[in-house]
C-alpha cells in the first residue's frame, strides 16, 4: 500500500519538477506516470521502482531531474559517472572484486551504497560509456531487482529508482531540430539508441525518456531561475542585486547555445557576475552588505555598488526569535 505522505509527494511530483526544470514537460510527464504506476503495484513484480533511460543533449536537465526527484521523494541520490567505468577491471569497483583479486575484502561501491540506502535514486550518468560487462550486470538488476556480489551477499534494488542518462543520438537529433537532416529528434535519437544498446537492455527499461534541446525562450526562463537563485544566496550576505533587461540580453547573447544547453549560461554568470561579486564581498565595497546593479555598457557588463538604506538592511538581517 502507498502511505498518505507518499500520496502527497506523488500528487505534487509532476508540478514540482515542471516548476524547476523548463522545457521538458513531455519527459517529466512520462517519468512521473511510470513512477505512479510502479508505486501502486501495477509495474513489474520484484523489480526496481523504475528503470529509465534519459536521452537527450547535454545541459538540458537530465541530471537535474534525477536530483530534484530524489529531493522531492526524500530518497538519497547515489550517482556514478560511467566515464570512470569504461575498462573491464573498473567494473569490479562497483560490484566487488572476485576472490583472489585486489579489493575483494572491501565490497563494491554500488552494492554497498544501495545496501546502506535502499530507498534511493540511482543515477548512472553517460551510460553509453560503461563497459559492456556493467550493462550485463544492470540486466540482472533490472530483471530481478537484486544483485549478488562475489561474497555471496545479495543487495535488494526493489526500492531504488534507476536513472541512466545518455547523449547517444543527441548530436544527430540536434541537427534535425535546426534543419540539417530534418526529422523528429526523438525518432532520430531512438535510432541511435537502438544502434548503441542491445535489445535485451532496452526491453528491460520502463521507459526511454526523451529530453528536448533548449530553445531561446526556455533558456530565458533558465536565466531568470539562475538569477533568482543568486539573489537568494546574496540575501544571506546582506546584499541585494538588480540585473537590468539589457544585462540579461547580454548574458543570453554570450551564454545561449542550443547544442550545449544551460551550462554555458551558468559559466557566463559565474565569470561575469559571481567572480567579481565574490571579490567585493570578501575584500571590497559590499563587505558589510549593499546593493549591486548589473548593467550593460557597450559589449561588457558593469557592476556598480552602493550601501543599503538602514530600513532595507534591517529587513535583510535574520530575525531573532
Amino acid at each position: 500500500s502507498v502511505s498518505s505522505s507518499d500520496i502527497d509527494k506523488l500528487a505534487n511530483l509532476e508540478l514540482r519538477l515542471k516548476s524547476l526544470i523548463f522545457g521538458q514537460d513531455p519527459a517529466i510527464e512520462g517519468l512521473v506516470a511510470a513512477i505512479k504506476m510502479n508505486r501502486v503495484g501495477l509495474g513489474r513484480d520484484r523489480k526496481p521502482v523504475g528503470s529509465f533511460l534519459f536521452a537527450g543533449p547535454t545541459g538540458v536537465g537530465k541530471t537535474e531531474v534525477a536530483k530534484q526527484l530524489s529531493e522531492h521523494l526524500g530518497n538519497r541520490l547515489i550517482r556514478f559517472d560511467m566515464s570512470e567505468y569504461m575498462e573491464k577491471h573498473a567494473v569490479a569497483r562497483l560490484i566487488g572484486a572476485p576472490p583472489g583479486y585486489v579489493g575483494f575484502e572491501e565490497g563494491g561501491l554500488l552494492t554497498e551504497a544501495v545496501s546502506q540506502s535502499p530507498y534511493c535514486v540511482l543515477l548512472l550518468d553517460e551510460i553509453e560509456k560503461a563497459h559492456p560487462d556493467l550493462l550485463n550486470v544492470l540486466l540482472q538488476v533490472m530483471d530481478n531487482g537484486t544483485l549478488t556480489d562475489p561474497h555471496g551477499k545479495t543487495t535488494d534494488f526493489s526500492h531504488a529508482t534507476i536513472i541512466m542518462t545518455t547523449n547517444a543520438g543527441a548530436r544527430d537529433a540536434a541537427k534535425g531540430s535546426i534543419g540539417i537532416n530534418p526529422g523528429d529528434p526523438a525518432l532520430i535519437s531512438d535510432e541511435a539508441i537502438k544502434r548503441h544498446f542491445s535489445p535485451e537492455f532496452l526491453n528491460r527499461l520502463d521507459q526511454v525518456v526523451h529530453f528536448s534541446p533548449l530553445n531561446n525562450v526556455i533558456c530565458e526562463r533558465v536565466l531568470d531561475k539562475f538569477l533568482l537563485e543568486l539573489g537568494e544566496q546574496l540575501k544571506q550576505k546582506n546584499v541585494l542585486i538588480e540585473v537590468g533587461d539589457d544585462a540579461k540580453a547580454w548574458l543570453m547573447e554570450k551564454g545561449f547555445d542550443p547544442i550545449y544547453g544551460a551550462r554555458p549560461l551558468a559559466r557566463v554568470i559565474n565569470e561575469h557576475i559571481k567572480k567579481p561579486l565574490s571579490e567585493e564581498i570578501l575584500f571590497g565595497k559590499i563587505k558589510e552588505g549593499g546593493q549591486v546593479k548589473v548593467e550593460r555598457k557597450g559589449d561588457e557588463l558593469k557592476l556598480s555598488y552602493k550601501k543599503l538604506k538602514a530600513d532595507t538592511q534591517k529587513k535583510l538581517l535574520p530575525q531573532r526569535s
